[in-house]
């Protein structure tokens, strides 16, 4: 369990693990700030640390505080809608047959039952959505299969509250966001291999960064990119 210091109002949990330096990090979407540090640093030492990056932690949560974020979606015609990373208007259209969705360069169509409520609309984009992530998915997982010398067993897609993606090494599974379909493909093959990587390498060690810098030397622009663009109701993160 991290430890936690603070510095005027800002709590930064400190965690020690088996690291040579100490890694900063401003989380989105409200500015949480942790701090990894070797574990023979001293609390005292630790806190020396976060104080002399004070204006660097108050300036990343500035640029936080100030992101666009997506309000709510209710799934009606002309509402704006990403995909892959490109804006779409959404048309929704009523007949009397089973739900669809198809989608041009502009547009995306809805096509529902009349009466449909939102979140029978909601519920018919989010079957849409993963059914587009299961075409992709797999693919990227074989390509990085030999690259990394790893084996995926599963992967499984679902909505998460504070993260793009998680690892269970020991089973041998993947979890990706179901948001991530509206986000570049790049941005989605990035996730896909650091997740992978956590099946050579559980933790955010000096490894992982390694192998990070290794198969994906762009990782901290994608993480970057990742962090700006618009921001659903929650944030998210990597584990």
């Amino acid at each position: 369990m991290p430890k936690f210091i603070h510095i005027g109002e800002i709590a930064i949990a400190v965690t020690l693990k088996d690291i040579k330096n100490v890694h900063l990090s401003v989380h989105p979407p409200d500015g949480r700030v942790t701090l990894a540090a070797p574990t023979t640093t001293r609390l005292e030492v630790a806190r020396a640390y976060a104080i002399s990056k004070l204006g660097w932690i108050r300036e990343q949560r500035r640029k936080l505080a100030a992101q666009a974020r997506e309000t709510p979606r209710q799934f009606v015609t002309r509402e704006s809608h990403y995909l892959w990373g490109r804006r779409h208007l959404l048309a929704v259209v009523y007949r009397d047959a089973k739900p669809t969705v198809s989608v041009d360069p502009k547009r995306i169509t809805l096509a529902v039952r009349p009466g449909s409520t939102e979140a029978k609309r909601a519920e018919v984009m989010h079957e849409w959505h993963k059914s587009l992530l299961h075409e992709v998915i797999p693919p990227l997982i074989k390509k990085w299969e030999p690259r990394l010398k790893v084996r995926v067993k599963g992967y499984f897609l679902q909505r998460m509250k504070t993260k793009w993606g998680g690892c269970n090494h020991r089973a041998g599974h993947i979890r990706l966001n179901t948001e991530l379909v509206k986000k570049p493909k790049d941005l989605l093959e990035y996730v896909v291999v650091h997740e992978m990587a956590h099946l050579l390498e559980p933790v955010h060690s000096e490894r992982f960064v390694d192998l990070l810098d290794k198969h994906w030397p762009t990782w901290r622009e994608c993480r970057a990119e990742l962090n700006e663009l618009p921001l659903a109701n929650a944030g998210w993160g990597l584990s």
